[in-house]
């Protein structure tokens, strides 16, 4: 498979995704039986998550779905959701066991109804449907203008009735099995919004779109109380079943009204529950406790023990109610990630569990006015963070986070340990008797101390700030840093560096303590952003032309440039070591690029344009947040696990489509398994045995089987055992089997032992061996590449053998060790095995030098093998010197 056509990224692949909890949708609580437990089960994208109630800790997640959920609901045994015209039936919480299809229109509205599943669409279609046999078993038609079904119940102890409103505020009592209409309900003249069951039988509460509430009994037709909420229409209502007669009613803003149902009075009101519309809501059954969640991404779970009526919150899973603005991993192992959201919050979510999960609030400009004002009416809020810097060295001892917010002056210091907005508001003197200049703070950095904050503002300023104290400690330049707004400002790990970069176009470097100007730097364009890494000193600056720099800060020079972007760049991300500088912008592409060889290596394009990355300081993942998502995602690290070949991406190429990791990696268990070809960059290189002719080239032998050859009668008589070996027992009377895996016995050969002679036969012990034979046919061939091949298969007594039984006194000849000195010539001519060469002849000349001085012919032979063997190591020598000289000067000089 080519690079051009590559499926997804090649470093990334979509892990799972954090701080998503709850949607529009109402939550659905089962209780079951064997666990003794309540679990409730939330609506969130394409999947649905199961958590207990006991501590609110994740359980299930659903395999991901096609499309979006628009409706859910659950049975003892399975749940119901419906995506699109298509519903269908969850077994254990994960996947799906039964698919009901035939609307044509979205459906909006699910009610389980013993062996059938009801559902209603859009187009006012209601369908009940068999739960094993998929089948349709009735259909009902309304007309929108007449009856438009808004809500669906079945009413207590009502056999096979189903109770529908209406958006024109009639009721009507069906009965399903007969396929008839029992009674029609005139309605009080406003929208029903909720039907709920209430703890009395034959008694209802009908939710209205006017706010009021009608405690309705259905048997008798008679409105038996009503209450009115100004809040908007009714969303959700539930009743306690712990004996208290109290009924809680859900609201548009966020607020929940509690209703005394002897006395008809309300008794309580939890404002601000939620800060969006209140989605559903449910009394746990004998308990006092009451679950909510909404559209601002939460679940809560409230407890009823104090006097007054009221709830207190118990425990809650929360993430952004608005998409992230920035992301940062906090600490140096990773499992910590700080966001900043556009909801105004900054909170800190956990790889590991979530009940690691910090929120650290909101900003405030005073505390304590905003929480006697409350939520809603709170003027003292902060615009949402824009940017932030944390450091974890002095975080126990004071604030270690610094942030700027959106068009605001005032930059604010947060405490991680006491999950809080920080002590000091960091604000320069020069700007207090005119705050009604449009100055804003645009970047901030923290000293890896964590002793020192540095503020850059829209005007050119650039202020130190002691952290402890909060007292400004300087400024840099005379009067301002830059002419234009800052764009950027980074220190350097040891604080000896102050980089700034403004809309100037100048990249200035500044002495941190003494705060003078030590160099100025133009580039080609408007700066937009700026990122240090501070291990490597590589300095990355993102220009308005959506091209890259990258800065070394030592020689202070641009090292690297990179385009390929088609839009604005959004955030940039340094990998642990340095090597990679991972980009995201608004063409919604994330690109890797590869500093040391200056090539873009991975590419990937998104759904959604990523506003904000982070690199994890263990680099085993990446993690990103995008345009109008609340969910912050992780992407695992491919090559920690994988053989990953970088190889550079053409200019033109197009990056695949890859979509966002799931909660839980996403099963396609629809699409049938197709055999692919193997990606070649995924093959391993294998290196030919020899690159060129004129190179010479090593065996890949061990060591061990060339190395000693030569200190072989050493290494025999340390080896050499100190007693005879002792002769085993026999057994007594077993029958000798053969090995192998089927036993089998050993056939005695007495005929043959008969007929064998008992006189030695001196002809065996004088065969040749292979080894030999070989050497034998060569001298005609002139071909040794079979015979190296046997020699290398050999172990190195084996070796010494054979070496020894070339010799006219072990049974050879002197034609024959005249083939093996030509077999060393012929490997010395070919520059391959050079090694194995040295040592075969170097055993040789031990064990016959004598031999062979006395022999002319083989002094012939050795003086042909002698010239190129003295080139070839003269050669070697040539360039061992001069690598080492290199080396030394390398090491030696002054970069």
């Amino acid at each position: 498979m080519s690079v051009g056509h590559r499926k997804g990224s090649a470093i990334f692949s979509g892990f799972r995704a954090l701080g998503l909890y709850s949607n529009h949708l109402p939550h659905v609580v089962r209780y079951h039986k064997r666990h003794r437990e309540f679990y409730v089960v939330t609506a969130v994208g394409k999947c649905f998550h199961t958590y207990n109630v006991k501590k609110l800790g994740i359980v299930a997640v659903s395999n991901a779905l096609s499309g979006d959920i628009t409706c859910l609901a659950a049975d003892r045994m399975l749940v119901f959701v419906a995506h699109g015209t298509i519903v269908k039936a969850f077994a254990r919480s994960k996947e799906v066991v039964h698919t009901y299809k035939g609307h044509n229109a979205e459906v909006h509205l699910l009610q389980p109804f013993g062996d059938h599943v009801i559902s209603v669409d859009r187009d006012n279609v209601v369908v009940i449907w068999d739960v094993q046999s998929e089948e349709e078993y009735l259909q009902l038609i309304f007309d929108k203008m007449v009856f438009a079904v808004s809500a669906i119940m079945h009413p207590s102890t009502y056999l096979n009735k189903i109770l529908l409103g209406s958006e024109q505020g009639g009721l009507q009592l069906w009965n399903v099995k007969s396929n008839k209409l029992l009674y029609t309900f005139s309605g009080w003249g406003s929208g029903v919004t909720v039907l709920q069951q209430a703890p009395a039988v034959d008694v209802i509460a009908v939710g209205l779109a006017s706010g009021q509430i009608v405690i309705h009994n259905i048997k008798c037709d008679e409105s038996l109380m009503k209450f009115q909420q100004d809040w908007g229409p009714i969303t959700a209502i539930s009743f306690r079943t712990d004996g208290h007669p109290v009924m809680a009613a859900g609201s548009p803003v966020g607020h929940i009204g509690l209703w005394d149902l002897d006395d008809k009075k309300l008794i309580s009101q939890m404002r601000n529950a939620h800060t969006t519309a209140i989605a559903g809501m449910t009394f746990v059954h004998g308990e006092p406790l009451l679950i909510t969640n909404g559209a601002d991404n939460a679940i809560r779970v409230w407890i009823f023990d104090a006097p007054g009526g009221g709830g207190r919150l118990l425990r809650s899973r929360m993430g952004h109610s608005a998409p992230p603005t920035k992301i940062q991993h906090h600490g140096q192992n990773g499992q910590q990630i700080l966001s900043a959201g556009q909801d105004g919050t900054l909170q800190s979510f956990s790889t590991v569990h979530e009940r690691f999960n910090k929120s650290l609030g909101r900003g405030s400009i005073n505390k304590k006015k905003s929480k006697k004002k409350g939520l809603q009416y709170d003027t003292m809020k902060l615009p949402p963070i824009t940017a932030f810097a944390s450091e974890t060295a002095r975080q126990s001892d004071w604030d270690g986070i610094i942030a700027c917010h959106r068009g605001y002056l005032i930059a604010t210091t947060w405490n991680y340990q006491k999950t809080s907005m920080g002590a000091y508001k960091l604000e320069p003197e020069r700007f207090h008797k005119d705050r009604g200049l449009n100055v804003h703070a645009t970047a901030v950095d923290i000293t890896s101390c964590g002793n020192f904050g540095v503020v850059a503002l829209s005007t050119g300023h650039i202020d130190v700030y002691n952290m402890q104290s909060g007292m400004h400690r300087g400024q840099y330049g005379k009067e301002k840093a830059h002419e234009g707004p800052v764009r950027g400002v980074a220190v350097c790990g040891l604080n000896q560096l102050t980089i700034s970069v403004g809309a100037d176009r100048l990249i200035k470097f500044w002495k941190f303590k003494s705060k003078e100007l030590v160099h100025t730097a133009t580039l080609s364009s408007s700066p937009a952003s700026m990122l240090l890494h501070r291990d490597s000193g590589m300095l990355a600056v993102s220009l308005d032309d959506f091209s890259i720099n990258i800065m070394d800060i030592e020689t202070r020079k641009i090292v690297r440039k990179f385009s390929g972007h088609r839009g604005q760049i959004n955030d940039m991300a340094f990998s642990p070591d340095g090597r990679w500088l991972v980009t995201a912008s608004m063409d919604c592409t994330i690109r890797t690029w590869d500093l040391p060889s200056g090539c873009l290596v991975d590419c990937f394009l998104l759904d959604s344009a990523a506003v904000s990355i982070t690199m994890s300081p263990t680099g085993d993942f990446l993690v990103s947040s995008h345009v109008d998502d609340v969910g912050i995602y992780l992407w695992s690290n491919n090559t920690l696990f994988n053989l990953v070949s970088l190889r550079p991406l053409p200019s033109d190429y197009e990056p695949p489509v890859v979509t966002l990791p799931g909660t839980c990696p996403a099963q396609d268990l629809d699409s049938p398994e197709v055999d692919e070809e193997p990606s070649d960059e995924m093959i391993e290189y294998e290196s030919p045995e020899q690159l060129g002719e004129q190179l010479v080239t090593l065996s890949l032998l061990p060591d061990s089987r060339w190395k000693n050859l030569l200190n072989l009668d050493v290494i025999k008589k340390r080896n050499k055992p100190k007693e005879p070996p002792k002769v085993p027992k026999s057994a007594p009377f077993f029958i000798p089997t053969l090995p192998g895996l089927v036993p089998r016995f050993a056939v005695s050969e007495g005929q043959n032992a008969e007929e064998q002679s008992k006189i030695v036969n001196l002809g065996v012990l004088a065969q040749k061996s292979d080894f030999y034979m070989q050497l034998e046919d060569a001298l005609v061939s002139n071909n040794y590449s079979s015979t190296v091949r046997l020699l290398k298969e050999m172990g190195p007594s084996r070796i010494e053998t054979e070496l020894r039984s070339l010799a006219p006194e072990g049974g050879g000849s002197l034609d024959v060790m005249q083939s093996f000195i030509r077999m060393i010539g012929s490997i010395l001519d070919s520059k391959r095995d050079f090694d194995l060469a040295q040592a075969y002849l170097a055993l040789f000349l031990k064990l016959h030098l004598k031999l062979i001085s006395e022999e002319s012919t083989l002094m012939e032979e050795a003086a042909k093998v002698l010239g190129p063997l003295e080139e070839t190591w003269t050669h070697m020598q040539m360039l061992f010197s001069q690598s080492l000289c290199l080396l030394g000067y390398m090491k030696s000089a002054l970069l």
